[in-house]
C-alpha cells in the first residue's frame, strides 16, 4: 500500500480480495494473499485499517494470480493540498519547545524517528512553541505559523500555561477549549492535518497539587470531547503519565517533562498520527481538511 504523492508505504493495512484478507508488512507495506480465486478480482483496503486521514481508492481490479515478480500497486492520498509532505509542526508552548530535555528536542526528535520507521520515509518534527504562552495566544498566532511551515500535520499541545489564568483556574473552561477549536479550524482550513493533545499532568509531587492536576484532568476531559466533536485525531499523554503509579519521576521541575516523560508524549502523538482508525477514540470526518473554517468567539 503506497501513498503515490509521497512516497510512503503503510504497513498493518488489511487489504480484501476474493473473499481473503491480508495485513501489509513493516517496512515495505507489502502483502501476500493466498487462496484467492484465478480470474479478475477486485481488491479494496479495508479503511478502518488506515491511519487517520488516508483515503483509500475504490477498488483495484488484479487478475490473480500475478505474473512472477509483480505486485498491485495499491494507491492511497493523505488530503494535505499544497503543504509540504512528511513536515509535522508541533505547536504549542515550552512543552513543544522541549524544556526539560537533554537534547533540547523534547518530544521532535524521537517522534521524527519513530515516523521515519513507521512510514520508510524520513519524516521531520519542528518547533513552533512559544514559551509561557497560553491556548488563546496560541489561537493568535495560528495562521502565521501554517503561512511559514506549510506543514503536513499539525501536533497541537496546548493549555499547560491556562492554569495561571485566575479566569481558568477558577472558572474553567474559561478560553481553552474555545481557542484549541479555533486552532483546529484553522489548520484545517489550511488543509493541513490536525492531531490534537491532552494536557499533561504536572509532578504530583509539587507544592500546586493536587489542584492543579484536578484542573488538568477536567480539561482534559472536555479535550477528548473537542477531539470527538471536530473529528480529529486525539494524542492523549495524560492518560500514559497517570497511568505510571509514580509518574513523579517524569519531571525535571513541576511542569516539565525529563526525557522519559517527553518519550511518553512522543508515543501518544505517534499512536494518533498512526493508529488505525477503527481503535481511533474520534469518529474522523474525512476528508476533513477540505471544511470550511469557523471561528468561535
Amino acid at each position: 500500500v503506497l501513498d503515490p504523492g509521497e512516497g510512503s508505504r503503510l504497513p498493518d493495512v488489511t487489504l480484501e480480495v476474493g473473499g481473503r484478507t491480508g495485513k501489509t508488512t513493516r517496512p515495505l507495506g507489502e502483502a501476500t494473499i493466498d487462496g484467492v480465486p484465478q480470474g479478475a478480482q477486485s481488491l479494496t483496503v479495508r479503511r478502518g485499517s488506515l491511519p487517520p486521514f488516508f483515503v483509500p481508492p475504490a477498488s483495484i481490479a488484479v487478475a490473480v494470480p500475478q505474473g512472477a515478480g509483480q505486485f498491485a500497486m495499491v494507491p492511497v492520498t493523505l488530503p494535505i493540498g499544497s503543504n509540504r509532505a512528511h513536515l509535522y509542526m508541533g505547536f504549542g508552548d515550552s512543552i513543544t519547545i522541549g524544556q526539560g530535555s537533554s537534547d533540547d528536542q523534547g518530544y521532535r526528535g524521537r517522534l521524527q524517528d519513530k515516523l521515519t520507521a513507521f512510514f520508510g520515509v524520513r519524516a521531520t518534527v519542528v518547533s513552533e512553541g512559544v514559551d509561557a504562552t497560553k491556548s488563546n495566544r496560541g489561537a493568535d498566532r495560528i495562521d502565521e505559523s501554517l503561512q511559514r511551515r506549510h506543514p503536513a500535520y499539525t501536533l497541537i499541545l496546548y493549555g499547560t500555561n491556562d492554569w495561571n489564568a485566575a479566569e481558568c483556574k477558577n472558572t474553567p473552561p474559561c478560553y481553552t477549549i474555545d481557542s484549541l477549536r479555533n486552532i483546529v479550524l484553522s489548520v484545517r482550513g489550511s488543509q493541513s492535518l490536525p492531531v490534537l493533545s491532552t494536557i499533561i499532568p504536572g509532578d504530583p509531587t509539587s507544592i500546586q497539587q493536587p489542584d492543579r492536576n484536578d484542573w488538568v484532568a477536567a480539561q482534559d476531559d472536555r479535550i477528548r470531547a473537542l477531539a470527538k466533536s471536530e473529528g480529529v485525531p486525539l494524542a492523549d499523554p495524560q492518560a500514559l503519565f497517570v497511568k505510571d503509579p509514580n509518574f513523579a519521576h517524569l519531571y525535571v521541575d513541576h511542569v516539565h517533562p525529563n526525557d522519559a516523560g517527553y518519550e511518553l508524549i512522543a508515543t501518544a502523538f505517534f499512536n494518533a498520527i498512526t493508529g488505525p482508525v477503527d481503535t481511533s477514540s474520534a469518529s474522523l470526518a474525512l476528508p476533513a481538511p477540505f471544511r470550511s473554517p469557523r471561528r468561535a468567539h
